[in-house]
């Protein structure tokens, strides 16, 4: 535009600076003096302050003693931020107290695709008739049909009471040492007490935990509990103990043999433990079969999909080549 109507004209126009037209059609090359202040430190100056630090004589003390020093000394070289800035510049400083390190613990992956294969294991408080007082449920969960293979209501939690929970779940699935199952529990104090280890290892159980302040690595006893503490018949406090069992013996056989869990295809845990399932969902299917032959457009002319249980259950499912050869059990 400039060329056919003039700079004037164009840059009024478009309202541009002419001074800036000219400055960037000719730009004038810039020159960086690279001026160093009087006051830098030189490399000479550096390497003597290295020098008497890294001496006999100061090379264990701060950098902010050995300035004082100095100073009483009749010298000064630089100031203490100058010495520590000189030293971390140099790679010659670091935290020399003794930090603690972090200890890392490896997540736990279980996989169970059958019943007693892995059962996890907790307790939960129960409020009690006033403030402060507390019943323990303890329950033993079986990861894949989440039946409850053993459960207790307690007024204190301790070792002795959970290996009892345990032992009470052997006994009514009528397992061996040579069963070999696995016992996931978190790092609650009865479940790592060192007697609990040694009874387990007479059984031939084992053990899994989760990892410190994590939340979610036993997360089906946790849903468990959600299930039986949400119901309506749950008392907001228990009036005794006798009140808090007499709610345990209702509220364990319906969560058992009633409740409908959404995890194994709308299934009761029961049925699926002791190999039932297969014959529910064939029936299942039936019917939808039939009442899509009746009425196709109620299912948008698509076939119902079939009723599946899945085909294994995980803690901290893992991805790849761990998953490609994973076997019931735990996982490293």
């Amino acid at each position: 535009m400039a060329g056919r109507a003039g700079c004037v004209l164009a840059c009024y126009s478009l309202g541009v600076s002419r001074a800036t037209y000219y400055r960037r059609k000719n730009p004038k090359p810039r020159w960086f003096s690279g001026r160093v202040s009087a006051r830098t430190i030189t490399l000479e100056e550096k390497q003597e302050i290295l020098t008497v630090l890294n001496s006999d004589e100061m090379v264990d003390l701060p950098a902010s003693q050995a300035f004082t020093r100095l100073l009483d000394q009749g010298r000064y070289l630089a100031s203490k931020s100058s010495f520590y800035r000189i030293l971390g510049e140099f790679s010659a400083v670091k935290e020399r107290r003794q930090q603690r390190q972090r200890v890392h613990y490896e997540e736990p992956r279980l996989m169970s695709n059958g019943p007693n294969q892995i059962w996890t294991a907790d307790i939960s408080k129960l409020r009690g008739p006033e403030k402060w007082v507390f019943y323990y449920l303890y329950v033993l969960l079986d990861l894949y049909s989440r039946l409850v293979v053993s459960w207790m209501i307690t007024v204190g939690e301790n070792a002795k009471l959970f290996q009892d929970l345990i032992e009470q779940g052997y006994r009514s699935q009528g397992l061996t040492k040579e069963s070999g199952i696995w016992v996931h529990t978190d790092r609650g104090s009865p479940m790592t007490a060192k007697s609990t280890a040694q009874f387990e290892m007479d059984l031939g159980i084992l053990a899994s935990t989760s990892r410190p302040r994590v939340s979610n690595d036993n997360p089906y006893s946790e849903s468990n509990f959600k299930t039986l503490k949400y119901r309506p018949q749950t008392p907001e406090r228990f009036g005794s103990l006798e009140h808090a069992l007499t709610w345990g013996r209702q509220i364990i056989p319906w969560y058992n043999t009633v409740h409908y869990h959404s995890g194994i295809a709308h299934l009761t845990p029961a049925s699926v433990h002791y190999g039932r399932a297969a014959g529910i969902l064939k029936e299942r299917d039936a019917v939808m079969g039939r009442a899509f032959a009746a009425r196709p457009d109620r299912f948008n002319n698509r076939q119902p999909k079939p009723f599946q249980l899945p085909k294994e259950v995980w803690i901290n499912k893992p991805t790849g080549l761990e998953l490609q050869t994973a076997t019931p059990g735990r996982l490293y």
